[in-house]
């Protein structure tokens, strides 16, 4: 054997032992399984074309922004349990950069927060068993439906973690997942800009579900955020982003009915400068209707001492409008009741969404949105998608009307 080969068969027989018993490693057996590392591994490219527009109250030029994402990602086979995944994204402006990036200083443009660069999004090691994974290094992490912790995969760059991850069921009805991070690797990457692109600390994540019953679940969890200070950045950027977050969740099925709730307190953690107490509930009711889908919800993210429940790492676009206006929390909590219809014309999906927005502490009615999408499904390896959002307020001094469009077209080979 190579001394590669050594290294390569010692540690799979170390994490077999440690997690499953006794690992054989003869010389023609790793030889084979070194092979099927690279034979029965993968190459994907991921192409995703988009081009974005802003009209923002209180800008005299409107944004305008032709940006490709480029995604290449190459996964191996397996070596007894353990994989391995590298990921690398590229964003790219196509034409005049008439937009501000966060990191290209236009701030003459309304913000459209994907700056060009190049980085590892995802490089990380997996152990799997029938009841473990075991994942380390730089992922993508999401929980609760991307509520809390999640990825915010509609920006071109994807929010990721450097992290240790266990996900275990070897319980019945039980599955636990716990994650450990000391990075988070955010969208207004890769380089610093009027964001930092990185966040550093030590940050647990755990979520406990249980099946109480056939379609029917319950889990706790509590998200311990840690954002460490950063020369050059202020506290509300950094260290008063922490957070400790401990909530219920409870998914069902009645019938065609189904229902999520959800609550959580929050208080700050760490070094934050912040002294408050808030909480988060929601309830969201979605069922068919002949050919189409209905849902509506109710989410309240409350506030005290004028700092509202914050969700810095959530999936914050699919949430509280596309407009993305209330991706921080105001001081005074937000009301959002909102009301969708979906369905499919052939192979076009169809969404309409329709949000009510107002504060929770105070009598501030903050405005409407509406949010319209055309999704077509050109074949397995082409997408092509329309959307919209239409945000007009009542209160032009904190959230200015804004309407936003975007022409989507991804490749997936």
């Amino acid at each position: 054997m190579t001394f590669n080969k050594i290294n390569l068969c010692f540690s799979a027989a170390a994490l077999s032992l440690v997690f499953s018993g006794p690992f054989v490693c003869a010389q023609e057996s790793a030889t084979d399984q070194l092979s099927s590392v690279i034979t029965d591994g993968s190459v994907a490219l991921d192409l995703r074309y988009r081009y974005e527009y802003v009209d923002e109250d209180g800008f005299d030029k409107s944004a305008r922004a032709s940006l490709l994402r480029t995604r290449v990602t190459i996964k191996s086979g397996t070596l007894g349990p353990v994989s391995a995944l590298m990921e690398v994204d590229n964003v790219s402006a196509l034409g005049s950069e008439n937009y501000n990036s966060t990191e290209n200083g236009k701030i003459e443009y309304p913000t459209i927060a994907d700056p060009e660069g190049t980085a590892f999004n995802q490089a990380w090691l997996r152990y799997s068993a029938k009841d473990l994974d075991a994942t380390v290094g730089r992922q993508r992490i999401v929980l609760d439906r991307g509520r809390f912790i999640g990825a915010k995969p509609w920006r071109q760059n994807e929010q990721t973690y450097d992290a240790a991850r266990l996900q275990w069921s070897g319980l019945s009805g039980f599955t636990i997942d716990a994650s450990y991070a000391n990075q988070v690797s955010r969208v207004f990457g890769p380089g610093d800009g009027i964001n930092p692109a990185d966040w550093h600390g030590d940050s647990a994540f755990l979520r406990v579900n249980y099946d109480l019953a056939e379609d029917h679940n319950i889990a706790a969890y509590a998200y311990l955020l840690e954002v460490d200070s950063q020369r050059g950045f202020s506290a509300a950027k950094t260290v008063n982003n922490s957070s400790d977050t401990f909530g219920l969740a409870y998914t069902g099925s009645f019938s065609e009915l189904s229902i999520l709730a959800r609550f959580a307190t929050q208080t700050e953690s760490g070094d934050s400068e912040l002294d408050y107490q808030a909480s988060y509930y929601v309830v969201e009711l979605a069922a068919p209707f002949g050919p189409v889908n209905v849902k509506a919800a109710y989410e309240v993210l409350g506030a005290d001492n004028g700092v509202g429940f914050g969700t810095p790492l959530a999936n914050g676009h699919g949430v509280q409008g596309w407009a993305d206006k209330f991706l921080a929390t105001p001081g005074d909590g937000i009301k959002d009741a909102w009301v969708s219809v979906g369905g499919k014309l052939g192979s076009v999906a169809l969404l309409a969404r329709y949000h009510d927005f107002s504060a929770e502490s105070s009598s501030v009615d903050f405005g409407r949105e509406i949010d319209l999408q055309a999704q077509w499904t050109i074949n397995e390896w082409l997408t092509a998608t329309a959307k919209a959002a239409v945000f007009e307020t009542d209160e032009p001094g904190r959230y200015p009307d804004t309407t936003k469009a975007w022409l989507t077209l991804q490749l997936r080979l």
